[in-house]
């Protein structure tokens, strides 16, 4: 569950193939993102850290349903964790299931100078569609904008533009909302139309591109604080700029 005082991660990427080789390149990608992190226990029943000696053979045996169970870096006074959840198509854009990768880290300055590496190695790894890095809170800020019926308001409480639900947009490649670091793959990009040099000067100050020929972009210079005006502005600039992301854009 997150908490106040947590930075959490959230790729989206085609489904599992089995014993998916993606698994462990999300977990070892994670650890040389974020210098001296050892993703090697899971969690008991009662949410103690237990060692895993053979980490990686564990793992992959454990891949099911589309997923892979909670791993964690077994300090209960600093913990971080990632976990992977398969989500069937008719919960999915397209029809299409998806397998997602959640992390949780804490919402230090550390965790904020390697968030951009530890979520470009996330979404690298799992080959995704898109994904982002928000702190606590976003969750309950974007689901004010998800459009849940015809006659519902033009804008959210913060005056945010109204997006779809995820479910409804027709093509997994479309960002769903944004984030405070986002990664937009090379089809995500080209779908909301990523970079325009003469129009994203400021987005591209922060922005860098990714092996897969992806991009990170980062929102705002701190971490994305819905009580702060500047970055609410930042937000309704940028939804501006991509009417594609939240399909608002149509199909």
């Amino acid at each position: 569950m997150t908490r106040p005082g947590r930075l959490t991660f959230i790729v989206y990427a085609p489904a599992l193939v089995g014993k998916d080789g993606r698994t462990l390149d999300v977990v070892h990608g994670m650890e040389r993102a974020f210098p001296g992190l050892r993703l090697a226990w899971r969690l008991s029943d009662g949410g103690r850290p237990i060692a895993l000696p053979r980490r990686d053979d564990w793992l992959v045996e454990k891949i099911e349903d589309g997923g892979f169970p909670i791993v964690c870096n077994g300090d209960e006074g600093y913990p971080v964790t990632v976990m992977g959840w398969g989500r069937l198509g008719i919960l999915k854009p397209g029809g299409q299931p998806q397998f997602e990768v959640h992390a949780e880290m804490p919402l230090d300055e550390p965790v904020i100078a390697a968030a951009a590496a530890v979520l470009e190695a996330m979404a690298e790894g799992a080959r995704s569609f898109w994904g982002h890095a928000s702190p606590y809170g976003y969750g309950s800020e974007v689901a004010k904008q998800f459009r849940r019926s015809p006659d519902g308001p033009e804008l959210s409480p913060r005056g945010l533009p109204m997006l779809t639900l995820p479910e409804k947009s027709p093509r997994p490649e479309t960002p769903s909302f944004l984030g405070w670091v986002n990664y937009w793959s090379a089809a995500a990009a080209e779908v909301i139309g990523f970079p325009d040099p003469a129009r994203d000067a400021e987005l591209l100050s922060r922005a860098r591109r990714t092996p897969s020929g992806g991009w990170i972009v980062q929102l705002t210079e701190t971490p994305l604080d819905y009580d702060n005006p500047l970055h609410v502005e930042a937000l309704k600039r940028t939804y501006e700029r991509f009417p594609e992301i939240g399909g608002r854009a149509g199909p």
